[in-house]
């Protein structure tokens, strides 16, 4: 019989697999135990059958009333969960994998099914699977299943615990042979590692062998770019982009290297494009956004804010983020209730106290100025511009020896960088000293 995994695993199990081993007699089974043992072997075979050619109508027909009757054979709840598995019913998929395991918990397949439909839908228990399914045995003994279930772990470690990700590498690596997506997991490892030079040679090792890879073209550059070699990775990511013109991750790379090289308006075209092909879109929504700043183009950034904002409205991020659009288009007043909804969602979001401390103090209002401030300064140092703020706030507050400070502390951390700010501070000095 066979069983054949969906998604990232194909498990192939032979005609001595699990159903052989549970028709064969054991040691010591009298003869006329074998047809009551066949006879509740038959229902599962037939299944199996079913669901090794793909029939899974049939298979979930032949496993529902086995089950009416034996609610804990945890290798007919696998076979069932495997059924709406591979007829995209994640939900229910999900639910016969979990009473398979509580039937038996020491079932390997069981395991590495539900840590796998985990780690489709992002699921932070995927990992918990996964690391119980490792320290299990595939019955009868598969090592690419086991190998299978070490790979997706690294996978998902491999920011969060590269170290943890690299030794499950490894012992995949012991039990099937090396391909390249796991030459390019190792550079993926090496690089959350902040190990540049061994992911960048991974790289360059899977585009010898296979110069069109989207993957290694993708991961080189992203390392290049963060070591500003701009000249390298510029016509790496336009080749790649020759043969892949609609390829998300090249494409944002490639606006990211034409920003940073200055060339805004063609780093535009690019991130438009992906946008239309993504409107909703977070991170490219807000590298479009930048972009549309970049070249002072505040309307189309406002619309690319809003359109994100009215599918996920509690973004705390997205909220202060337009609320500085906004800032730049000077409309304040509407920039202040951005800001002041920012920190509803997120209190500790500083950039947006500033933010209000900076709109109020265009709208007039010093106290909200001071107030926003004041809560900043618990999350964050202060700045020549707080120190500006807070200056100019408490001088139109009437409160001369607080300004005389704030423009002090103003004057000594500007350095001649805000000309404008620093002679209207020196004059405020000076006016608020023959004032005492």
């Amino acid at each position: 019989m066979q069983f054949r995994w969906i998604a990232a695993l194909v498990l192939v199990v032979g005609t001595t697999g699990v159903l052989g081993q549970a028709a064969q007699l054991p040691p010591g089974t009298k003869a006329d135990e074998e047809p009551a043992q066949n006879a509740q072997a038959a229902p599962l075979a037939d299944a199996e059958a079913a669901i090794d050619a793909k029939n899974y109508d049939k298979a979930r027909g032949l496993l529902d009333p086995y089950l009416s009757g034996h609610p804990s054979d945890a290798r007919a709840l696998f076979d069932r969960g495997y059924c709406d598995d591979a007829q995209g019913r994640p939900g229910t998929a999900e639910s016969y994998y979990r009473k398979a395991i509580a039937a038996d918990p020491k079932q390997f397949e069981s395991r590495l099914a539900l840590g796998l439909l985990l780690a489709q839908a992002r699921s932070d228990d995927a990992k918990t699977e996964l690391q119980t399914a490792i320290t299990l045995e595939p019955n009868p003994p598969n090592p690419e299943a086991k190998a299978q279930a070490y790979r997706t772990l690294a996978k998902l470690l491999r920011e969060s615990d590269p170290d943890a990700a690299k030794q499950d590498l490894i012992e995949a690596l012991k039990l099937s042979p090396e391909a390249k997506d796991d030459t390019i997991l190792t550079a993926e490892i090496a690089n959350a590692a902040g190990d540049n030079a061994v992911a960048e040679a991974a790289y360059r090792r899977v585009l010898k062998v296979d110069p069109e890879s989207s993957a290694a073209t993708a991961g080189l550059a992203h390392l290049l770019l963060a070591e500003k070699k701009y000249a390298e990775a510029e016509p790496l990511l336009k080749a790649a982009l020759a043969r892949d013109p609609d390829d998300p991750a090249l494409n944002t790379q490639l606006a990211a290297l034409l920003g940073a090289e200055g060339k805004t308006d063609e780093a535009v075209v690019s991130l438009e494009k992906l946008h239309q092909l993504k409107p909703q879109d977070r991170e490219m929504g807000m590298m479009l956004a930048d972009a549309y700043v970049q070249a002072q183009d505040y309307e189309k950034a406002d619309a690319v804010y809003q359109n994100l904002l009215a599918s996920t409205p509690n973004d705390a991020e997205l909220v202060s983020e337009r609320g500085q659009v906004l800032i730049r288009e000077e409309k304040y007043d509407e920039a202040l209730q951005m800001f002041q909804r920012a920190v509803k969602i997120k209190q500790d979001d500083s950039d947006a106290w500033g933010g209000i401390a900076f709109a109020a103090s265009k709208t007039g209002q010093y106290q909200l100025v001071v107030d926003a401030l004041t809560m900043r300064s618990k999350l964050a140092s202060e700045t020549p511009a707080t120190y500006f703020l807070w200056a100019t706030a408490y001088d139109n507050l009437h409160h001369r020896k607080q300004s005389m400070e704030y423009y002090e502390l103003f004057l000594k951390s500007a350095l001649g960088k805000f000309p404008d700010e620093e002679w209207q501070a020196k004059q405020r000095l000076a006016v608020l000293e023959k004032s005492k």
